[in-house]
This record gives C-alpha cells, structure tokens and sequence, in this order.
C-alpha cells in the first residue's frame, strides 16, 4: 500500500513532532501542572487534518493503486479503503487518480481495515435516481435483460425493477420475447422501498401521446358516422376495436341481427372490420359501435306474402322452461310456447318436445311486422283429439291408460297423445282406503279405465277404475246388516278408536269405550275378536262395530229374565246371528270372484 500523501500537512506535523507549539505554557509546565504532552498535542493536529466520516455513508475518493485483486481508494482518512476489482469491471478504462464514489461499511472492522464499497455506493445512488425520477415523474432509459412472470425485468440506473406485461403496450402482448434485448424508455410507476421493488411502465408513455390523440378523434366524432377499425380484443360479452388512438365496444347484442353464442363466432383478433358508431361519451371516453346495424334488418326482408295460418320451417336456436325459439332466417324467430307444441292439457317443459339444433316445422298463430314478433305452433300441424273426443271416448266405453301423474286427489292418466283424464283418488277402488294415489298404481304403468264424464268445452275428462267392477257394497249390506255379528282383527289404534279389519277385505271402525273387552281390559293391535254391526251406512261406505256388545247384550237379557217378579222361567234369546241364504252364498261367491280379479288387476297396475 502507497504511503498516504493527500495532503503535506500531516508529514509536516511529524517532521515538527519534537518542536514545542509557539502557544506551549511553559509556565505550568515548570509548575508540574498537567497539560498535553507533545505526542497528544501532534495526535491532535494530525486527527484534524482528517476528513469526517460517518458508516452508510457515500463519499467520493480517489484510486491511489490498481491491481488484478483490488482497487485501493484514498478517502482522506487515516488509512485506504480496498475495494475488490470485480466491483469496476463496467469500467474497464479505470487508472489512478480517478475519482469513485464509495459507501463507508465499516470506518475500522477487527482487524483495523476501512471496509469500502463502490457497488453499494453505486446502488444508493440508484436507488436515490430513481426516487426523483418518481417524483419528478421524468423519462428514463432502461435495458429489458429478461422476460419472468407476468412481465419483464428492465434495468434502471444500475437496478433491477418490474416492467408488468400490461404495461408493455397499449395493446395486449402476445409475444415478450421481441423485446428483451432492447432498450427503451420509460416511466417509474410505483417505489417500495420496504421491498426494494421498483415498478416502471412503458403503456404509461403511451397513453400520454394516445391522450391528445384522443381528445381530437372525439371531437370529431359523430353519430351514425362509419370508422374502419382493427379488431383489439375479443371478450365474452363484446369486442374491442382500435380506432387510431381511441377505442370502442361492440356489445355481442350489436355484432349480428341473430344469435350469438360468443364475438369469436363473428371476428377474429387483427382483423380489420367497418363499424358504425351509435353513441360517445366525451367525458368517460366511451364509444359506443355496431357491426349488425351496416347491414339491412332481416326482418324487412322477410317475405311479405307471409301471414297468420302459414307453415314455416327453422332451427331451434334457445330453449327455455316456458317455449322453443325458432329461427325462420337469420335474425328473424318466433316463439313456440310449450302450450303450443301438444294438445294436451297436462303441462310440461319445453325440453321435453324440442332440444337446441332441431329443425321443424310450425305454423304461425301471430305475426307482428312492426313489433317484429311471431309466435308459431306445432300442435295446429295435428287434429284436435278433443274434437271427436265425445265419439272416441264415449262416456262408459272402457280403455287403457298410461298414469302420467299423481296428486294428493288423483291420478292423471293419458289415453292418447293430447288427451288426459283425471281418475279421483275415491274412484280407484271400492274398498281400499288409499291415502295416496301412489299406494295404487305408479308412474309409467298402464290402467284400465272408464270414462264418466266429458267436459268438451274445457278439454276435460273424469275416468273411474273402481267402476271396471260391481258395487261389492250392495252385497255387504246384506251381509253385514245391524246387530250381526262378525270376527274381526284389529289393525290400527287411534286415540279416537280402532281399525278393524272384517272378512272380504273391508273394514270397520269401534270407538275406545267397544274394544274394551269382559275382563275390562283394553284390546290391543292384531287381536281377534268377535264384533257386532251397530251402524251400516252403504252411501258412506262407513261400518259401525262393537265387541263389548256381543257379551253386554247377553248381561242385560240375563239380567232383565232373572230380576222379574214372577219366578216363571224365561227362556234365554240366543242372540241373533246373521243367517246366510242361498242368494248370500251365490252373491259371496260373486264377490270373491270379482275382489279376486281385482286385486289381481291392481297387482298388475302396481
């Protein structure tokens, strides 16, 4: 290391190391008072020809000597400061006596060293450019080294900072490759000095030029005025075009006079399209264009010898719940409503006629030239079934049905296409107690039926099952007449009774006060026990019945014979039974048949 020889007055103060100051107090000195010696005196002098320094600080000095390792540099303090040469390489002309700035590390680490740094220094400089670049909002020049996520990495002022891909350009980059390499100028948008992220912008450039350019391009623009311009961006709901300078929207509703699923079907990305402009905004800088409307409206050029009655063929474009829509040509649809595309009267969705792609034929119902609206059907194209609904299906002619439905009070059954009947939850069997139609039958199946009644004006029909078969009820009456007595079992407890289930599958009801039994106990579920009719009512189809009269009676008889006053014996009535004649016998046997065959056709509906 060269001797330190910035300036000569330290060398001077040593050469005059042992010659006393001309302001020495000799005096207090022969005193013995104490005073500096000359050593502390000369200490004093030398510090004072040293510069002051401060750590993390940047200073300029001076290159005292150059070698392959290191850079030895003069900062007029007691000793050098060495600084690796790797530091200087972006100065390959670098000699001694130039002048460098350097960052103070450390003014003396362990071993007594002044730690310098020219790459730190060079980096606070930096990053001190960069903050008045920020304020001072200047144009600076930097170097695209190399793309990374979402952007490029640029350096300024000897940093690296973010270049984001949206602020390349105006217009979106498809290809970042094309610029790395170049050096271009630009704008510093955003500082974090937390992070040490610096975030510059080129679009911002842009913008600023495109600014003036677009203030004259809107004053000039007029309504119904037709622009060339170059197709910039294609989005889901519209496309943006370039106009030289200013942009504006196609919304997807303006690209064509028919359906468009997405603008991608209409343009493509580049392409340079005529468009006319329906409506600015100066302050928001919104243009409103249209693509569809340089073309004639289809409607006008519909066919005009078209009127209400006439078929018309097209393609399922939409479809919804409520109808189909179906375009005639391009641009010009009418609506098919679901009402509209069968007779019947059981409504249904759309999607189960139509689907989206199918091509049919309708017959308009009405046309609206002005409104520009159509409406068409496809039922019209088929007979009304309900026209000679009163001779096909005559009221008592029997027919199978397929169940189309269930309510809580019925079953809608479907004879024909477009013909539907309602058989009430009360005419599908005379004696099943159904709670609801899906006990009886299910969807899909197939069931005989008869029809009861028509209602042509209203395009109903009321069907029965039950009907199929002979009322059992008028053979019940004779046989479960009032006071008879028959086994039963009891099937339900309510509070308010029970269900007892009687020969030939019928039942009966007894309130709580006639299933208590002679010992005074209560009945229970699945018990058999003896009952007696106590009320028949065949309108109603309701029987009455009591076990605690079948041995209630037979006390009171006994009772009545055996508290007389005469001691003359009374002979006991038997309590009488229901006899059974022959017409009972021929008419059970009847009814066995019948229920037979109708629980062997409600196994098969089921």
């Amino acid at each position: 290391m060269e001797e330190f020889n910035s300036t000569n007055e330290p060398q001077e103060a040593v050469k005059n190391a042992n010659v006393a100051p001309e302001n020495f107090d000799w005096e207090a000195y022969e005193k013995g008072d104490d005073i500096k010696s000359n050593r502390q005196l000369d200490t004093e002098l030398y510090d004072k020809t040293l510069s002051q320094i401060q750590n993390q600080e940047v200073v300029e000095g001076t290159v005292v000597s150059i070698n392959k390792r290191e850079v030895v540099v003069n900062i007029g303090y007691k000793s050098d400061g060495v600084i690796p040469y790797a530091e200087f390489r972006y100065n390959p002309d670098l000699k001694v006596g130039d002048k460098v700035e350097v960052f103070i590390e450390n003014q003396e680490d362990k071993k007594g060293q002044l730690l310098l740094s020219h790459k730190l220094a060079k980096h606070a400089r930096a990053w001190e450019q960069v903050e008045a670049a920020l304020e001072s909002q200047e144009i600076i020049h930097g170097y695209i080294k190399c793309r990374t996520k979402g952007g490029m990495i640029v350096e300024v002022f000897g940093i690296e900072a973010f270049l984001p891909g949206s602020q390349i350009d105006v217009k979106p980059i498809r290809d970042y490759d094309v610029f790395v390499g170049k050096t271009m100028e630009f704008k510093i948008v955003k500082v974090n000095n937390e992070f040490k992220n610096v975030v510059v912008s080129h679009k911002a450039l842009i913008e600023e030029e495109l600014e003036e350019q677009r203030k004259e391009i809107i004053s000039r623009l007029e309504k119904g005025q037709v622009l060339e311009g170059i197709v910039k961006n294609v989005t889901s709901y519209g496309v943006f075009i370039d106009l030289g300078g200013v942009d504006g929207l196609i919304h997807i509703t303006d690209l064509s006079w028919g359906r468009v699923n997405h603008p991608d079907e209409i343009v493509k990305l580049d392409e340079k399209i005529n468009v006319v402009i329906l409506d600015f905004d100066e302050e928001k800088k919104r243009i409103a264009l249209g693509l569809k409307q340089l073309t004639p409206h289809p409607w006008d050029a519909l066919d005009q010898n078209l009127k209400v009655g006439d078929k018309v063929k097209g393609k399922v474009v939409v479809m919804a719940d409520y109808g189909a829509f179906l375009e005639i040509i391009p641009g010009v649809e009418g609506l098919i409503h679901v009402s509209e595309m069968s007779w019947s009267q059981h409504l249904r969705s759309a999607n189960d006629f139509l689907k989206v792609g199918d091509e049919v034929e309708a017959v308009i119902l009405t046309l609206d030239r002005e409104e520009r609206k159509m409406s068409l059907g496809m039922k019209q194209l088929k007979p009304d079934p309900w026209a000679t609904i009163d001779t096909k299906y005559a009221v008592g002619t029997r027919h199978t049905a397929k169940v189309r439905n269930f309510t809580n009070f019925g079953v809608f059954a479907e004879l024909e296409e477009g013909v539907d009947g309602l058989i009430h939850i009360s005419d599908l069997s005379w004696t099943k107690k159904i709670k609801h139609p899906s006990e009886f039958t299910q969807l899909g199946s197939e069931i005989e039926v008869v029809v009861l009644e028509i209602d042509k004006e209203n395009s109903r029909l009321s069907l029965g099952h039950k009907q199929l078969e002979e009322n059992p009820w008028d053979v019940f009456e004779t046989i479960f007449s009032e006071g008879s007595i028959h086994e039963g079992t009891i099937v339900e407890l309510f509070d308010k009774g029970a269900v007892i289930a009687l020969p030939y599958g019928i039942e009966g009801f007894a309130t709580p006060k006639h299933i208590v039994k002679e010992n005074g106990k209560q009945a229970k579920i699945d018990e058999k026990l003896p009952f007696k009719v106590i009320e028949f009512n065949k309108d109603a189809k309701r029987i009455i019945l009591s076990h605690s009269r079948t041995f209630e009676d037979e006390q009171n008889a006994k009772s009545t014979t055996e508290g007389g006053e005469h001691s003359t014996e009374v002979k006991k009535k038997p309590v009488k039974k229901a006899k059974t004649t022959l017409g009972d016998i021929e008419a059970l046997s009847d009814l066995k048949e019948q229920m037979n065959s109708g629980e062997k056709d409600a196994k098969k509906a089921e």
